[in-house]
């Protein structure tokens, strides 16, 4: 007896795979205020880049059209680019919009990170 679960046709069920990245109702609703006001006909590409005290940042900027090594994400009907070399590290990943006393923008809840530095500039995997 086997432990894999089949369908009723014999074919092994798939696990499906986790979102590379979701965003709150928060940001959909801030990116959508963003893509249609002054990003009109832009989309927010997101990538890490190799920087801070701990290795990794987010690094997010509007762009006219995808490059070939981006993945399109589509959450909340709204269009999402992410650099292909940073996927592996954004799975499972949850985009939200904070607002604060001092201070507005676009968090990362990433199950992946390790730590963080002090300041929360950068993290590591």
């Amino acid at each position: 007896m086997s432990d894999t679960a089949t369908t009723s046709s014999g074919t092994p069920v798939r696990r499906s795979l986790p979102s590379m990245m979701t965003m709150t109702d928060r940001a959909a609703s801030r990116l959508r205020t963003l893509y249609d006001g002054a990003n009109k006909g832009q989309i927010l590409r997101i990538a890490l880049a190799s920087r801070g005290c701990s290795g990794m940042s987010y690094e997010m900027d509007f762009v006219e059209s995808a490059s070939p090594t981006d993945e399109e994400i589509v959450d909340h009907g709204l269009k999402l680019l992410v650099d292909r070399k940073a996927t592996l590290f954004l799975i499972g990943t949850v985009m939200d919009y904070e607002i604060k006393d001092l201070e507005s923008g676009f968090t990362f809840t990433n199950p992946n990170e390790k730590g963080r530095c002090g300041c929360g500039e950068s993290f590591h995997v």
